[in-house]
């Protein structure tokens, strides 16, 4: 037992071993994508993932609209726009029943099937040893889609993550060297949780803690459990790093599963989506490269 759990973790965790890379690269080269300079690691442009981002966040703030009392009192502007999105929404789903405050509640993964088409959720992997991996769980996802998120703490090239990345498969590197911790349990949990509630401003959240749970607020944060792709399961999505316009809605801040570490810094916040390389089934689970290839 102790043998097979030992083989299970070094599966999750030597993509992150130079050595090991380098002996493995020809042997593995259908895991690897290849760009020719990291500003072209884009398989849709910024402007698309920002609009997804936006239309699925705008949906989910209005499916809590009831519970937004407090930031709306701050933004009656932006009070107004979300009523008159809010009574379209109700017409274009046909609302008839309603709980007090007039409005049905749906969950986050309904939410997300009737904005985007498709729905996404952890289940136990069709690898073998592989653990928890995403499927498609209802619904047809187009190719060029942003299908998930990888949430996590966001941390710097300088700034401590040695403890945090130990025994930790969840760290994402990207290509400028910038890591992202999508461990939902122990150091890298608590971390994430102090930065994210350092950083709230009154009634504002700037990220969303539920990833951290079973209850999900934002839907589309699972990507950390997303599973490498091999050789009889080529990648149906890949990773796209992202950086969090300043003009982002300050009130739609809450649905980003991402913090910065360092609170001084003025930078844009970096995300990571996922995004189809196909068409993807319902019932499909998602695979990825693990890593890319600047050559």
């Amino acid at each position: 037992a102790m043998l097979r759990e030992l083989r299970r973790r070094w599966r999750s965790y030597r993509y992150r071993f130079v050595p090991w890379l380098a002996l493995n690269f020809r042997r593995h080269r259908r895991t690897l994508r290849y760009v020719p300079e990291s500003s072209q690691d884009k398989i849709i442009a910024d402007e698309d993932v920002f609009e997804t981002l936006l239309k699925t966040f705008k949906a989910l703030f209005i499916n809590d609209f009831s519970k937004q009392a407090d930031i709306l009192a701050l933004l009656p502007e932006v009070k107004c726009q979300y009523l008159e999105l809010l009574t379209v929404e109700q017409k274009r789903l046909k609302v008839n029943s309603c709980n007090r405050q007039g409005q049905r509640m749906f969950s986050p993964e309904e939410v997300l099937f009737n904005t985007l088409g498709f729905t996404v959720s952890r289940d136990r992997s069709s690898l073998v040893s592989a653990g928890t991996g995403v499927f498609v769980t209802k619904g047809f996802v187009p190719k060029g889609t942003v299908v998930s998120m990888y949430p996590g703490t966001v941390y710097r090239k300088h700034e401590p993550i040695f403890f945090q990345s130990l025994g930790n498969p969840f760290i994402f590197r990207c290509i400028d060297g910038v890591f992202i911790d999508g461990n939902d349990k122990g150091l890298s949990r608590s971390v994430y949780r102090s930065c994210s509630r350092r950083d709230q401003l009154g009634p504002f959240q700037m990220s969303d803690e539920s990833w951290l749970t079973a209850t999900l607020q934002n839907p589309l944060a699972v990507g950390q459990y997303v599973n490498n792709c091999s050789h009889e399961k080529t990648a149906n999505v890949c990773y796209q790093e992202f950086d969090v316009p300043g003009h982002f809605p300050v009130e739609l801040k809450q649905y980003l599963p991402n913090i910065v570490y360092s609170h001084d810094i003025e930078s844009h916040l970096r995300c990571v989506v996922l995004v189809t390389l196909r068409d993807i089934k319902q019932g499909e689970e998602l695979f990825s490269n693990y890593y890319t290839v600047v050559s």
